[in-house]
């Protein structure tokens, strides 16, 4: 089969969602709202963390990554979608494909690895209360947050460039929202069975260790919390884990269908609606499921909105 020269100024074509559904109009304008209100509950959740002095505790430090990591993730993928779609052109350069992925694989990667460390804390902060701000210490804190973008940016940096130095097929056509591992290898033209294993393994270690990590704590948690005598103590507890395992049940069910299944089991169509799921209706969803049932993070919004109030020249 006739190859073609990527380093001659050829590029990709990604057909992404907007080209394959029935009502492209009316998808757009869903993303382009979705897209605003991830940038805009995000962005204000990250706002009232870092202006708040009461939510600097490792919990709120972690959630304030987590925000980071979605609004980050989102735009990656997003206003390039519509831009495409709104000018009729679906090209991406060979470069272009490259930094998309390798942006998107340390962005979800990070997040997998955060969520997990997130389900610790949650644990720690239940199960050992008296030690929650020596087992939780800033310097604990930032070494989760550390260790989470480090490992996802040096897998991601592997993956990409040995996707990327494989012969790739006279079709240039990309059948999915974005540049990704498993729909670029099926454009390869080269024995890509021995890398499939290795993507596999990776999924498994970025998603189901850290998803068996919080199933235990989340195991050691409810048995915690049915021996508590306080009701009140009971329903905090039980909100705040909710919140939590609402945002990995999205995030992981959608990662993993997408890396671990094999891919006979999913054809182009399927994983292009797994990506919208996690790449933009996750993002725009997780604050707002972990501020609208959170007393302290919507107090701290009306104090910071307060604050805001006074400074403004009418206020003066």
């Amino acid at each position: 089969m006739e190859l073609w020269n990527s380093t001659l100024g050829s590029g990709f074509i990604l057909m992404g969602i907007l080209n394959d559904c029935w009502f492209p109009e009316l998808l757009c304008t869903t993303i382009t709202v979705l897209y605003i209100l991830a940038l805009t509950s995000n962005g204000l959740l990250l706002l009232v963390i870092t202006m708040d002095s009461r939510l600097h505790v490792p919990m709120y430090l972690l959630l304030g990554q987590l925000s980071l990591m979605d609004l980050l993730f989102t735009t990656v993928v997003s206003p390039k979608a519509l831009v495409d779609f709104l000018l009729q052109e679906n090209s991406i350069s060979f470069g272009g494909c490259a930094l998309q992925m390798f942006l998107a694989l340390t962005l979800g990667g990070a997040e997998d690895l955060l969520l997990a460390f997130m389900a610790y804390d949650r644990y720690v902060a239940i199960c050992h209360p008296l030690n929650y701000m020596v087992l939780m210490r800033p310097r604990v804190c930032w070494l989760m947050v550390a260790t989470s973008w480090i490992l996802a940016s040096l897998s991601s940096l592997g993956h990409t460039l040995y996707t990327m130095h494989f012969p790739f097929c006279m079709s240039r056509e990309i059948r999915h929202l974005l540049c990704e591992i498993p729909p670029l290898l099926k454009l390869a033209c080269a024995d890509i069975s021995k890398y499939e294993f290795m993507v596999y393994a990776t999924g498994v270690t970025f998603l189901l260790l850290p998803l068996s990590v919080i199933s235990s704590s989340y195991i050691l948690i409810l048995n915690t919390v049915l021996h508590m005598s306080s009701n009140e103590g009971k329903q905090k507890a039980l909100v705040t884990c909710s919140s939590h395992l609402a945002v990995v049940g999205m995030f992981y069910g959608a990662a993993t269908f997408m890396y671990v299944l094999p891919s006979s089991f999913h054809s182009p169509k399927q994983d292009n609606i797994i990506s919208v799921f996690y790449t933009i209706i996750t993002p725009a969803l997780n604050p707002l499921i972990y501020s609208l049932r959170n007393k302290e993070v919507m107090g701290a919004l009306r104090r910071v909105l307060g604050k805001y109030k006074l400074l403004t020249p009418s206020s003066l």
